[in-house]
């Protein structure tokens, strides 16, 4: 029996999917606890309709992390930090430190979670800093630190 799941069902599949199930466990486990309905001629239709809401609303979401993208790495991110002898610094640069300045630069929001930094800024210099905006779309940006 094909099914269309509204949650999502151990071993079955995730919310939004269309199944196969067996008629006694859908009728008598699926359906009484609003996991699932039936995939009638009407529901397919409007479980379609919504598939291709959903592929344009990511597809939306796509356009924007590539304007976001192209906006990132149109300049570098400066950052001045107190230094000393042979370009170390006295702390270091970390993911939250470089989220600010590109608010300030861009203004645009990004969450620190989402800079790709394997450990903290450490020198001063160039450093290249990937920056995860959505699924597979990354903006590479590079982060100059000058001592102070």
């Amino acid at each position: 029996m094909k099914i269309i799941l509204l949650e999502n069902v151990n071993k079955l599949g995730q919310e939004g999917d269309l199944v196969d199930a067996k008629p006694g466990y859908a009728r008598n486990f699926l359906f009484p606890r609003k996991l699932a309905i039936e995939a009638t001629p009407k529901n397919l239709e409007n479980w379609k309709e919504m598939k291709a809401k959903e592929a344009a609303d990511e597809a939306e979401r796509v356009k924007e992390a590539e304007e976001r993208k192209a906006v990132l790495e149109s300049k570098p991110v400066d950052l001045k930090a107190k230094g000393g002898e042979g370009g170390k610094l006295f702390g270091a640069i970390t993911a939250k430190d470089i989220v600010e300045r590109m608010n300030e630069l861009f203004g645009i929001k990004i969450d620190k979670k989402k800079i790709v930094l394997p450990e903290n800024i450490k020198t001063t210099g160039n450093h290249a800093v990937t920056v995860k905006l959505h699924g597979d779309v990354s903006a590479n940006v590079t982060v100059v630190v000058d001592a102070e």
